[in-house]
């Protein structure tokens, strides 16, 4: 990055601590993370948090929807006059030019809706919406896991794999805001077929529903595992989080997906710090509640897989903000908006 670029990313985010000082030390910010569920904060200018509220998404009518993210602002805004912006991280692809919803996978279609002009309009101050993996890694950098690097690759582990970069000290977009999908990194050309449309995806091999799947294929097609404590199971509801727990307790079919999964993981993150040289790769997520038992298995295969320079320079590291990461990375993306 040249030195005009970096001196236009310290004017855009500055210093974390001179942000601080210039929020003011009273000012609040709301911030949003939404999905299935919609988790809101109030947010001091440091990235702590002074409350939350959380209600179940609707995910029939539009209308009711949006009235639900208004009404999760306003809670959080109850008795407070010191809010002056509020941040959204958005399961989906937004269009960060035009601030629009562009793809929505698990939420109702808002598409009919100028959703970004209706909460502004009803709330009365700033709204900023990003992707919510953007959001979270914006939270990690600022606050978490990412504090004092200028290049973090971040990538959330869970129902889906979804990434957030920053270069030089700037959260980065893409031409239209789309950038970050590392979950649909081609790994297979004849992989299972993805919700993307797509085949052979990252995300059909690591996230945590493909994690449970692969440990039914395990139980079917090997005896081997016929003692698995997930075994039994099968009959009833396994989860990511049961697999997670067993591998803990040493199961072996479970240690061994596990394993697995940390190989094609630290594979796909060895790509990324070639490519990009960054200083750290923050993982966050409910996958990582395993711990090292995926983490290590992660950090080994990118040991092999990346070249020895540029792995020297760079760390792999869990998350630290957990599932705060969004609506506290979306709180201070908004607070850094508005500087």
């Amino acid at each position: 990055m040249g030195a005009q670029q970096a001196e236009e990313s310290r004017q855009s985010h500055g210093d974390g601590e001179v942000n601080h000082s210039m929020a003011g030390s009273e000012q609040l910010y709301i911030g949003l993370d939404v999905g299935r569920t919609i988790r809101g904060a109030l947010v001091r200018a440091d990235g702590s948090i002074l409350r939350q509220h959380r209600v179940v998404s609707e995910v029939s009518n539009a209308r009711i929807f949006i009235d639900q993210l208004i009404d999760v602002i306003k809670a959080l805004r109850a008795d407070t006059e010191e809010v002056t912006a509020a941040g959204i991280g958005w399961a989906g692809l937004v269009n960060q030019r035009e601030q629009r919803i562009e793809v929505n996978p698990n939420l109702v279609d808002v598409s009919s809706y100028d959703l970004h002009a209706e909460l502004e309009r009803a709330t009365g101050f700033t709204v900023v919406i990003d992707n919510d993996a953007n959001a979270a890694a914006y939270g990690e950098w600022r606050s978490g896991a990412a504090r004092g690097f200028n290049d973090v690759f971040y990538v959330t582990l869970g129902t889906g794999i979804g990434s957030g970069l920053i270069l030089g000290g700037q959260l980065q977009r893409g031409s239209r805001g789309f950038a970050g999908e590392f979950g649909h990194f081609k790994i297979s050309d004849d992989g299972l077929e993805c919700g993307c449309g797509g085949t052979g995806c990252l995300e059909t091999m690591a996230s945590g529903p493909n994690i449970v799947r692969r440990v039914r294929e395990q139980l079917f097609s090997d005896p081997s595992f016929s003692l698995s404590k997930l075994a039994r199971d099968m009959e009833g509801i396994l989860t990511a989080e049961r697999v997670e727990r067993a591998a803990i307790e040493k199961d072996d079919l479970a240690l061994s997906v596990l394993k697995e999964t940390g190989r094609i993981l630290g594979n796909a993150v060895a790509s990324v710090i070639n490519l990009l040289n960054v200083e750290v790769v923050v993982l966050g997520g409910g996958v990582m509640a395993a711990g090292d038992l995926i983490l290590e298995p992660i950090r080994e295969a990118a040991q092999r897989a990346t070249l020895s320079p540029a792995l020297e320079c760079c760390r792999i590291v869990p998350a630290e903000l957990g599932q705060d990461a969004g609506i506290i990375g979306a709180a201070l993306l908004a607070r850094d908006m508005r500087i």
